[in-house]
């Protein structure tokens, strides 16, 4: 425990170093800060744009509580997965590269703590920027558009935490087995893309899969309720973060013994 307890202090000390507890954090929250403000000034920016014709008249209707913070979720499913997929590509292939995982590992250091401290802290500060951005989002919500149930707001967010979850292991996954930061940042992206899709156009057959909880977040932000077979994609997204997990280790720990 004592190893684990020294690894995760190192991770956390790196993460300060690079800044990523203060950008990413300050990203978040502005997409979250992006979509209340956009739509409550959108017809004054285009008012502003010019170019109208002459007692034109924009009326565009505000959009309820709930959709702006379904479209903020939006921003996150496109902007927010890159981010993520970016700021932690180099989480294990980066210290392959240059020789810090070799120097770490030289002592006896435990493959399954060396992985789980990088994944934790990867998920704290990831996790930690999302709801920060998210808590924005209510509150310029709240001040500009109207109230909303915070108890569905919150639960909506956690779901959709969940799917963040799930792609963050899916990167340290992918950051275990290439050396590469560029290949884990693509294979991330395209397996979300491709998840996405692939949900979306075999619902009958994809009942399972964990991108259905974007979903299923937004069913709560606007209904309050989650629909059917949530728990079967809640297990099977938390089985697949688990067995992610156990190959990320399985696949570093043979890297480093074959190379």
């Amino acid at each position: 425990m004592k190893q684990w307890v020294v690894l995760f202090r190192k991770e956390w000390i790196e993460m300060v170093r690079n800044f990523k507890l203060i950008w990413m954090p300050l990203i978040f929250i502005l997409l979250g800060l992006l979509q209340p403000i956009t739509s409550y000034y959108l017809p004054t920016i285009l008012e502003s744009a010019g170019d109208l014709p002459e007692g034109a008249v924009i009326d565009i209707p505000l959009p309820s509580s709930e959709e702006v913070i379904i479209q903020t979720l939006g921003q996150y499913s496109q902007i927010g997965v890159l981010i993520l997929a970016l700021a932690f590509m180099g989480i294990i292939a980066g210290e392959r590269n240059s020789g810090v995982a070799g120097m770490v590992l030289v002592k006896p250091v435990s493959y399954t703590n060396y992985i789980t401290a990088k994944w934790l802290s990867a998920t704290l500060v990831g996790l930690l920027s999302y709801f920060l951005g998210m808590l924005a989002a209510w509150y310029y919500t709240i001040l500009l558009i109207g109230e909303i149930v915070f108890a569905d707001f919150m639960s909506g967010t956690i779901v959709y935490g969940i799917w963040l979850l799930f792609l963050i292991t899916l990167t340290v996954l992918f950051s275990s087995f290439f050396k590469s930061g560029g290949l884990v940042a693509f294979f991330t992206i395209v397996c979300a893309i491709a998840l996405s899709a692939v949900t979306a156009l075999a619902k009958k057959w994809m009942l399972w899969s964990p991108a259905n909880l974007s979903n299923y977040a937004n069913s709560i932000i606007l209904t309050g309720n989650t629909g059917e077979h949530f728990i079967l994609v809640l297990i099977t997204s938390i089985v697949l973060i688990l067995i992610f997990l156990l190959l990320s280790i399985q696949l570093f720990q043979r890297k480093e013994l074959t190379e």
